[in-house]
């Protein structure tokens, strides 16, 4: 197919308007259907990744409005929650259950998945319970006498976290995970023979049996065969990014779904045949709406999110650096992007000081005549902070 040819401002229109920076969408389940999945990190400096690539997409999203989607009304404070019995708490059930958490397939990365990804993630699931790895692989011995003794408390009792069980030792070489316990409780997550129920104070994890978690009629879905699995896995990425390179080994599964763009100074770049409407009219030369305020984009912002597209067509060189030494940081621990029209014109640094209810900015650096005073004034008013 003949590659459609586009200036970089037109490009830069499109990835705004596709990724709904422009017109939000009215509700999460809206944004995690467009979207495909919502990455998920526990980190929480200024709100937590997943609620701040969400704030920008969903119209009068709230903190934790993902968390709500996923797991039901889970606040500590609800009565229903006070008079349940130790390690229950409260669940969305799973026949209402519209969401779920796991991992990408042959990546650590945690997202928020809608349920006809569950049956392409099983030949994954199946294949990490044979490979080696402390953190998501096989089980080891010990791991082998301890599972079925998680298993049983969780059928028996619930909803549990790791912090249920007591006196099941110390593991090794397992980043993130300071017990036994935590460690076999976060393998059979992956091996899909747990899920996340629920998120509990500090974002803690309560696992319940797949089929308490999610309908019945998602678990009985049959397990896609290999190229049908690549191509849900290639397209995953354009609806995630929506203009975006393809590997080689991507392409041939989604060549009868895509569009073949060309931008100067790009890489090869394709984008849904999907969007071809939207994209029409963005077009350069056309009457400009008012120019939108500027936006205070997440680290892993989808818009962001392929530093190679980020540095060729926006001129924005960014990594996220919270976990680069402070010594060789750039911008900062948690920097977010500021996406002016089409233009990403600098960074600021936020910290949210909660004891002190004050948002706090640690480092700045902006393009000369831009102002990010509104937005950060709008990022501390949604975080409850002055």
């Amino acid at each position: 197919m003949t590659p459609l040819r586009l200036d970089p401002a037109t490009a830069r229109r499109f990835m705004r308007r596709a990724l709904l920076l422009d017109t939000p969408a009215p509700d999460v389940g809206s944004a995690l259907a467009h979207h495909g999945y919502i990455q998920i990190d526990p980190i929480n400096v200024c709100g937590r990744m997943h609620d701040l690539i969400l704030r920008n997409r969903v119209a009068g999203y709230a903190e934790g409005d993902l968390m709500r989607h996923l797991h039901g009304n889970l606040s500590a404070k609800s009565p229903l929650e006070r008079g349940a019995p130790p390690g229950r708490g409260v669940v969305l059930p799973a026949a209402q259950r519209t969401a779920f958490e796991h991992h990408i397939p042959s990546t650590g990365i945690l997202v928020a998945f809608t349920p006809n990804a569950w049956p392409h993630l099983l030949s994954e699931m199946r294949h990490r319970t044979r490979r080696t790895g402390a953190w998501s692989g096989r089980l080891t011995p010990k791991q082998k006498q301890l599972a079925p003794v998680l298993l049983a408390e969780i059928a028996a009792r619930g909803p549990l976290s790791s912090e249920d069980f007591e006196n099941t030792g110390r593991a090794r070489s397992v980043w993130g995970a300071a017990t036994a316990a935590k460690a076999t409780l976060q393998k059979l997550f992956f091996h899909g023979e747990l899920l996340i129920a629920r998120r509990g104070e500090g974002n803690r994890r309560y696992y319940d049996l797949p089929d308490r978690v999610l309908p019945a009629k998602t678990l009985r879905r049959p397990e896609p065969s290999a190229p049908e699995t690549a191509r849900w896995d290639a397209l995953l990425k354009l609806r995630q990014r929506r203009l975006t390179t393809l590997k080689r080994t991507e392409l041939p599964h989604v060549a009868d779904l895509v569009q073949p763009v060309t931008v100067e100074g790009c890489p090869p770049l394709f984008c849904l045949k999907a969007d071809l409407p939207l994209l029409e009219t963005c077009h350069s030369g056309r009457s400009e709406e008012s120019s939108p305020a500027p936006l205070l984009l997440a680290p892993l912002d989808p818009l962001i999110y392929d530093r190679r597209v980020t540095s060729s067509l926006w001129q924005f060189d960014y990594t996220w650096e919270v976990y680069t030494p402070p010594a060789k940081r750039r911008r900062g621990y948690y920097a977010l992007p500021v996406l002016a029209g089409t233009e990403i014109v600098g960074h600021v640094d936020p910290k949210a000081d909660r004891p002190a209810r004050r948002l706090r900015v640690m480092r700045r650096s902006l393009k000369r005549g831009h102002s990010v005073t509104d937005a950060v004034r709008t990022l501390g008013r949604w975080l409850g902070l002055r």
